[in-house]
């Protein structure tokens, strides 16, 4: 299907859209400050994920670790993502805040745009506090990853934009709605998941419609450049969800467990998994095709 026939299906009123998320941003937002308890103690034995989507599951690294360890590592890569996300969220409100700066806020779609920052902000907080309650260290990205994302945030616009936010938010959310549901995890970790993935849901509904409404409007040399970045962001951000320091937590050496991880069938199986919903998604609107294609199965994307 070419990007001209996929573009022309039916998309909502751009401000009709904007006035729903915003109705229910009143009513279904939280707070997590207030309506996660961080005093609450954590419970013995629970996991940071579900055992099955750490990175090492099933290699003769994991089988060698005691149960213990293995629950250690988890909440290890719990943290290690919701790192790589908070500093995605951070690259995104500054995308999103220049976006507004040169449109009319009277409109309820920049408003949004402005709701979806507020929200990204509590989110990122939230993400900070976690890690801190897990007493982990801070699984920053490496120094030429978050240059990288400088550079994003500063030339990343339009189709790149969209569909960029697009790919870090429905890979988290594909993660963290199992997750909530699984009651072997942390109930501090369920809460987080449950928070982030219902205020989500708008967010990726309103980037979705966006990137339908561009992309029709795109020229050759627009849509290759906003494959090229949607290609790169996709790349990196699947190398860096599991920071390669986490393995050190159980006796492992970083980069051996690095190795291992990125050769691991299962945990290669989890990264297509996680973008099963969304590859189709981008392909039809034409921002997966083309050279940079191979970034996307390097990334074990596709």
């Amino acid at each position: 299907m070419n990007v001209k026939t996929a573009s022309s299906k039916a998309v909502n009123d751009r401000e009709a859209t904007a006035e729903r998320l915003l109705r229910s941003s009143l009513d279904h937002s939280y707070e997590p400050s207030i309506d996660i308890d961080w005093k609450a103690p954590l419970v013995d034995g629970a996991w940071g994920i579900p055992a099955h989507r750490v990175s090492l599951y099933g290699t003769e690294l994991w089988d060698g670790l005691t149960e213990e360890q293995q629950r250690t590592l988890s909440v290890h890569e719990l943290c290690s993502v919701a790192r790589i996300g908070l500093w995605f969220e951070i690259i995104l409100m500054q995308m999103l805040l220049r976006y507004a700066y040169d449109r009319d806020p009277r409109r309820q779609h920049i408003q949004y745009a402005l709701t979806e920052i507020a929200d990204e902000c509590r989110h990122s907080i939230m993400f900070a506090k976690m890690t801190e309650r897990f007493g982990v260290p801070d699984y920053a990205p490496r120094k030429l990853t978050h240059e990288q994302g400088r550079l994003f945030k500063t030339i990343g616009y339009g189709p790149a934009m969209f569909a960029g936010t697009l790919f870090v938010e429905e890979i988290l959310d594909q993660l963290q709605r199992e997750s909530m549901r699984d009651d072997q995890v942390q109930p501090l970790t369920r809460m987080v998941n449950k928070i982030h993935v219902t205020e989500e849901a708008r967010h990726v509904r309103y980037a979705r419609e966006e990137l339908m409404r561009i992309m029709p409007k795109t020229n050759g040399a627009q849509r290759t450049i906003a494959r090229y970045l949607s290609a790169r962001i996709a790349f990196v951000v699947a190398r860096n969800l599991i920071h390669r320091d986490v393995y050190a937590s159980v006796g492992i050496d970083p980069e051996v467990g690095r190795r291992a991880a990125l050769a691991n069938p299962h945990h290669q199986e989890m990264l297509r998994w996680s973008a099963r919903k969304l590859v189709p998604f981008l392909r039809e609107q034409g921002i997966i095709g083309g050279p940079t294609e191979i970034l996307w199965r390097k990334a074990h994307l596709i």
